[in-house]
C-alpha cells in the first residue's frame, strides 16, 4: 500500500505516530520559513508542515516544485497543530514531513478544485473527473451510495429478491421514444434499450418470484430538463398476491426507513389524496404540501356582477397569500407578468388586498363592492393583511396556471424549505387520457395498469371515466415514482389494447409474449418504480439530478467529456447494414 492512513482519519490521539499519506495537493502556502501543504483524498484533508532549518533543504526544494493537483506520497510524524482549525476533522493535527515522493505531476487545472469553484457548468462537465474531486460532488455520490445501500438492506430484510433483467429488448410504441440498437447478426432489425423493465418484472411474477427488486438503469430518448437524463436509475419493484394498499404500505415503509436512517427524520404516516382532489385543490397531480394556499373556487360569488372576464369563464379560482396585502404595484405587476409568460399562458391576474383596517382594494373595484369582496374573503378564509390572487378561464388550464402561481408565491415567501419533507400518495388516477393529435386514448401510466374493479365494466363503453388502480409517490412537489396493480388476465389485457387502438394482430406482435404468459397461472400482482436520481437529489435539497450522477449528460443529451454521441466508421455502418450510399 502507498499509504498507511487516509487524509481524513488522523486525530489528536495519533500524535507521535509515523505515517504515510497519499493524495492530491490542494494548495501550498509558502511563508518563507514555513511551508504548509494541504493534502487531499476522498476522505478529507491533512495539513503537511516543513520548516526552514529543521526540515532538510532537499525536502523543502522538492515541496517548492509541487503544483496544484500533483499526486504525492508524504511520510512524517503526526504532531499537534499550534493553530487549530475546528472546521476540519483533522484540524487538531498536522504531519511533520520527513519525505515527499512525487507519484505524478499535474497540469494546472482549468478551474479551481474547491467547494466554491470558478468553473462554469459546461467546463466542469468537460473535465468531470476533476469536478468529481470537489467536496460537494464527493458528498453527493456518498449520499447516493448510502441511499442505495439502505434501499437494498430494507428490501432484502422483507424478502425481496434482486434480479437483473435484459438491457437489449424489443421496441414498443407506447411511452417515450426508445433508444434503438441495430443488430449485426439480424440485419435490418433492432433492439431497444429499456424505458423500464416493466414486462420482465411482470413475467417474474408469473414465474413465481413474488418479491422482485432492482436498482436498474433505464433509457428514454426525450427532451431533457434539470430532473431528467437520457439514462437514469430506478428502484424497480414488483410484488405478487397483493392489492393496492399492500404495495403502498410496503413502500411507505421504505420511504420512512430511508428518511430515518439517512436523514435522521421521522416521517409520519403518508396521507392519501385522490387525483381529483389534487387537481381541484392544487392544480397538480404532484402537490407540494410544505405550505398551504389551497385553491378556492369563487364562481358563485364572483360571477353575475357584470365583469365579463369572470362571467364567461368556466372556472374562477384563487389562492390566499397570507400577509401579502402590502405588496406594491410593482410587485403585483411582476406577478401579472409571471402568469402571462408563454409557458404559463394566463391572460391576466386579478388581485384583492385585504387591508389592515378591514377595507378591500382590488383591480376590479369597478365591478365589485366592498360587500362583494368581503364574501370572497370569507370563502378564502382571508384575514386583514392578506392578498387574494384570482385567475379564470377553462377549468383545466386555469388550475394549471394557478398551480404555477402558487409555487411561485411559495418560492417568494420562502415557504418551500428544502429541509422540510412532506410526502404523500396520490391515488385513483384516470386510467386513460385523450390525445387530440392522434384522436385516441393513451394510457396515463402504461397499458398494463389495471382499472379499478368497480370501473372495469366501463372500459369499452365509457373509457374516459375509468379510474386506474394506480398511485404516485410525491414528495415536496416532485413525483418520485409511480406504480399500479397490473392486469393479470389475458382477456382484460386484450381489451385494454383494443381501447388504446391496437388491432389484435398488433397487440399479439408487440405483447403476445406477455398475454401468452397470462394463460399459465399469472397471479395478481403490482409494483412501483421510484426515480433513484430524483430521490437522492431531494434528500440533498437540490432540484437538478445532474450532480448526483457521476458522469451525466448535458441538456442536449451529450457527454462533452468523451464527446458522445459521435459518428462511427463506415466499416461499422456496413456491418450493421446502415450505410447510405449517396
Amino acid at each position: 500500500m502507498l499509504r498507511s492512513h487516509t487524509c481524513g482519519e488522523l486525530r489528536i490521539e495519533d500524535t507521535n505516530k509515523t505515517v504515510t499519506l497519499s493524495g492530491w495537493v490542494q494548495r501550498i502556502r509558502d511563508k518563507g520559513g514555513l511551508i504548509w501543504i494541504d493534502l487531499r483524498d476522498r476522505y478529507g484533508i491533512t495539513q503537511l508542515l516543513m520548516e526552514e532549518g529543521r526540515s532538510s533543504q532537499e525536502l523543502i526544494d522538492k515541496a517548492r516544485r509541487l503544483g496544484r493537483e500533483f499526486v504525492i506520497q508524504a511520510t512524517g510524524a503526526v504532531i499537534e497543530r499550534v493553530s487549530k482549525n475546528p472546521k476540519m476533522p483533522t484540524g487538531e493535527i498536522e504531519l511533520d514531513l520527513t519525505r515527499i515522493d512525487i507519484l505524478n505531476a499535474s497540469k494546472t487545472p482549468p478551474f479551481t478544485i474547491e467547494d466554491e469553484t470558478d468553473g462554469g457548468e459546461e467546463l466542469r462537465m468537460k473535465y468531470r473527473y476533476l469536478d468529481l474531486r470537489r467536496n460537494p460532488l464527493r458528498a453527493n455520490l456518498a449520499l447516493r451510495h448510502r441511499l442505495s445501500l439502505e434501499t437494498r438492506k430494507y428490501l432484502d430484510s422483507i424478502g425481496f429478491f434482486d434480479i437483473e433483467t435484459p438491457y437489449l429488448i424489443k421496441s414498443t410504441p407506447e411511452g417515450a421514444r426508445d433508444f434503438v440498437v441495430p443488430s449485426r447478426m439480424n440485419e435490418g432489425q433492432f433492439y431497444a434499450l429499456p424505458q423500464s423493465p416493466q414486462t420482465f418484472k411482470q413475467l417474474l411474477m408469473v414465474a413465481g418470484y413474488d418479491r422482485y427488486y432492482q436498482l436498474v438503469r433505464c433509457f428514454r430518448d426525450e427532451d431533457l430538463r434539470a430532473d431528467r437524463q437520457p439514462e437514469f436509475t430506478q428502484i424497480d419493484c414488483e410484488m405478487a398476491f397483493v392489492e393496492q394498499d399492500d404495495v403502498l404500505d410496503t413502500f411507505e415503509g421504505l420511504v420512512r426507513y430511508l428518511f430515518k436512517e439517512v436523514k435522521g427524520i421521522n416521517i409520519e404516516k403518508l396521507p392519501h389524496m385522490t387525483y381529483a382532489e389534487a387537481m381541484k385543490n392544487y392544480g397538480s397531480d404532484k402537490p407540494d404540501l410544505r405550505f398551504g394556499m389551497e385553491f378556492v373556487e369563487l364562481n358563485n360569488v364572483a360571477q353575475g356582477k357584470g365583469f365579463q372576464v369572470f362571467d364567461s369563464a368556466e372556472l374562477v379560482v384563487g389562492i390566499n397569500a397570507v400577509g401579502c396585502a402590502d405588496y406594491s404595484r410593482k410587485q403585483l405587476d411582476k406577478l401579472t407578468d409571471f402568469v402571462k409568460k408563454p409557458q404559463i399562458g394566463a391572460k391576466g391576474l386579478i388581485y384583492v388586498k385585504y387591508n389592515e383596517d378591514g377595507s378591500f382594494k382590488s383591480s376590479v373595484d369597478k365591478f365589485y363592492s366592498q360587500e362583494d369582496l368581503k364574501k370572497w374573503s370569507e370563502k378564502m378564509d382571508a384575514k386583514p393583511g392578506d392578498l387574494m390572487l384570482v385567475l379564470s378561464g377553462e377549468t383545466e388550464k386555469t388550475r394549471k396556471q394557478l398551480n404555477e402561481l402558487r409555487l411561485e408565491m411559495g418560492n417568494r415567501l420562502e415557504l418551500r424549505n428544502p429541509e422540510v419533507f412532506k410526502p404523500l400518495w396520490v391515488i385513483d388516477f384516470p386510467l386513460l387520457e385523450w390525445d387530440e393529435d392522434s384522436e385516441r386514448f393513451h394510457a396515463m401510466h402504461h397499458p398494463f395498469t389495471s382499472p379499478k374493479p368497480e370501473h372495469e365494466h366501463m372500459l369499452e363503453t365509457d373509457p374516459g371515466k375509468v379510474n386506474a388502480n394506480a398511485y404516485d409517490l410525491v414528495i415536496n412537489g416532485v413525483e418520485i415514482g409511480g406504480g399500479s396493480i397490473r392486469i393479470h388476465n389475458r382477456e382484460l389485457q386484450k381489451n385494454m389494447f383494443k381501447v388504446l387502438g391496437f388491432s389484435d394482430e398488433e397487440a399479439q406482435a408487440q405483447f403476445g409474449f406477455l398475454m401468452n404468459a397470462f394463460e399459465y397461472g399469472a397471479p395478481p400482482h403490482g409494483g412501483i418504480a421510484l426515480g433513484f436520481d430524483r430521490l437522492v437529489a431531494l434528500f440533498a435539497g437540490q432540484e437538478s439530478i445532474r450532480d448526483f450522477i457521476a458522469f451525466p449528460k448535458n441538456n442536449a443529451g451529450r457527454d462533452v467529456m468523451i464527446d458522445s454521441p459521435s459518428p462511427i466508421a463506415d466499416e461499422q455502418l456496413d456491418e450493421l447494414g446502415l450505410r447510405v450510399v449517396k
